[in-house]
C-alpha cells in the first residue's frame, strides 16, 4: 500500500527505487529476526544504500514530497520485513504457493475495491503482479535475500523509461545520483555475496 501511494505521488523511478530499498532492509532484519550474521562489506553497503536513498527523498521543510517520500520508504521497510518472514517460513518447511496465496488473499480482503473500474484495473495488476510474486517467492524462499536481490533492480531501468514514455517524467540530478548510490550498494552487496557464496 506504501508503494501504490509513493508511485500515485512520486515519479514512478522515485518510488519504485525507494521500494529497492528493500533488500537493505532484509538484511537488516535477518540480523535481528534471524540472527544472521552482517558482515562489514555487506553493512557498507546498507549504509551506502541509505545515503542513496536521502538524495532521493531530499529530506527538508521545503520538500513538498517528503511525506510521499518517506511513505515509500516505509514501503521497502515492509517489503524488507516480508522478505525476511518468507526466508524464515522457507526455512521451517512452508512452501511457495502456500505464502503467495495467504499474501494475496490478505491484500485482497484489505483492498476491497470501491468500482467497476477500479476492480478491473486491481484485476489486470493482480495478474501481472502474481507472476512476478509466484517467482520472487520462490527465490526468496530458497536463497539469502542478499544473494538475489540484484536481479530486481532491473525494474528502475524500466520504471524510468516508462515514467518518461507515459507521464513525460524527468528524474532531477539528487535523484539520479540516488538511484546510483542504491544500484551500487546492490551491485556491491550481490559481488560480495556471489564470492562468499557457500
Amino acid at each position: 500500500l506504501c508503494n501504490f501511494y509513493a508511485i500515485d505521488h512520486l515519479l514512478v523511478a522515485d518510488a519504485s527505487i525507494l521500494n529497492k530499498l528493500s533488500p537493505f532492509f532484509a538484511i537488516i532484519f535477518s540480523f535481528l529476526l534471524l540472527k544472521e550474521k552482517i558482515k562489514p562489506a555487506q553493512a557498507m553497503c546498507v549504509i551506502l544504500a541509505f545515503v542513496g536513498c536521502l538524495f532521493v527523498v531530499k529530506p527538508g521543510f521545503e520538500n513538498a514530497h517528503l511525506i510521499p517520500a518517506l511513505i515509500g520508504v516505509c514501503g521497502g521497510l515492509g517489503a524488507g520485513i516480508a522478505y525476511t518472514m518468507v526466508r524464515k517460513m522457507g526455512t521451517h518447511g512452508v512452501k511457495g504457493p502456500v505464502i503467495v496465496f495467504y499474501f494475496s488473499c490478505f491484500s485482497c480482503i484489505i483492498v476491497i475495491p470501491l468500482s467497476l473500474r477500479q476492480l478491473l484495473t486491481l484485476l489486470l495488476a493482480g495478474l501481472f503482479a502474481a507472476g512476478g510474486q509466484f517467482t520472487i517467492t520462490a527465490a526468496y524462499t530458497y536463497a539469502p535475500a542478499g544473494k538475489i536481490s540484484i536481479f530486481d533492480y532491473s525494474q528502475i531501468i524500466f520504471a524510468t523509461l516508462l515514467g518518461f514514455l507515459l507521464f513525460a517524467e524527468i528524474p532531477d540530478r539528487y535523484s539520479l545520483i540516488g538511484y546510483g548510490l542504491i544500484i551500487l550498494a546492490s551491485l556491491g552487496n550481490f559481488l560480495y555475496n556471489w564470492k562468499h557464496k557457500d
